[in-house]
């Protein structure tokens, strides 16, 4: 392992613990998926096809030193024995008294979980069937994805993806928007002022403004657009360039 490898396994992330999981190849998506998200530490329990596999490596591209790491179990207890805490994940009510939270509200107690320094792990099932009832039932809480009813079948990978994908989200201050200003800034309420003053020039040369008792409320509404138009310095420039060409064409 290199020191990158090394810092990419952040002790305060849910352990991704695949139970049974049947195809390689699943296993490789799911690390890439984890990696993508920040969460690099999976435990596999009982693979079918054997361990270390190559359709998982394959397909975990640039994710393998998941694969690396991984912890291998041969049965659930020995997987979990650790942890604190244990979701489970399940489209199918199992009918066992649990709490069963969305991707979102489980990720937000796992992130306090973790950053009190306890061990938090989500369990997602087999290819085929999902979890069953005994593995469900070694879970504190069921997380369920809100599908569609009528078709509620996800990826092994997607599932692993959605979980990561919201422990991240909790985790980090990206905004929500914002605005790619490419090398340039917004225009100054001075700068936008001055293209209101062109603008009523240039549209009252051509007369624009009319019927002449309508023309304070048409400036009014030109003047609130120019306020609520994210204008940056160049658009305010290239405006003032076509008033100017306008103006040029009419002689």
């Amino acid at each position: 392992m290199t020191p990158q490898d090394d810092a990419i396994f952040d002790e305060n992330t849910p352990l991704m613990v695949l139970v049974r999981p049947q195809m390689g190849r699943n296993i490789g998506a799911a690390a890439r998926a984890m990696l993508n998200f920040g969460c690099a530490r999976m435990r596999v329990v009982a693979p079918r096809d054997g361990w270390p596999n190559p359709d998982a490596v394959a397909l975990a591209s640039g994710a393998s030193p998941v694969l690396d790491r991984a912890g291998v179990f041969e049965d659930l207890p020995g997987a979990i024995g650790d942890c604190d805490y244990v979701y489970a994940t399940t489209a199918r009510g199992r009918g066992i008294t649990k709490p069963v939270l969305t991707p979102e509200r489980a990720m937000a107690e796992a992130r306090a979980m973790t950053a009190a320094g306890k061990r938090v792990a989500v369990l997602f099932g087999p290819e085929r069937a999902g979890l069953e009832n005994d593995d469900v039932a070694r879970a504190n809480a069921i997380i369920t994805v809100p599908v569609n009813p009528v078709f509620y079948s996800l990826n092994l990978a997607q599932c692993v993806l959605l979980v990561a994908y919201e422990f991240l989200r909790q985790t980090t201050d990206t905004p929500s928007e914002v605005q790619a200003m490419a090398g340039t800034e917004f225009a100054t309420g001075l700068e936008r002022e001055k293209l209101g003053d062109h603008a009523e020039t240039q549209l009252g040369e051509t007369g624009f403004f009319f019927p002449p008792h309508k023309a304070d409320s048409m400036k009014l509404t030109l003047r609130s657009m120019w306020g609520r138009l994210p204008l940056t310095r160049a658009d305010v420039q290239t405006l003032h360039g076509i008033l100017r060409h306008m103006a040029r064409k009419r002689g």
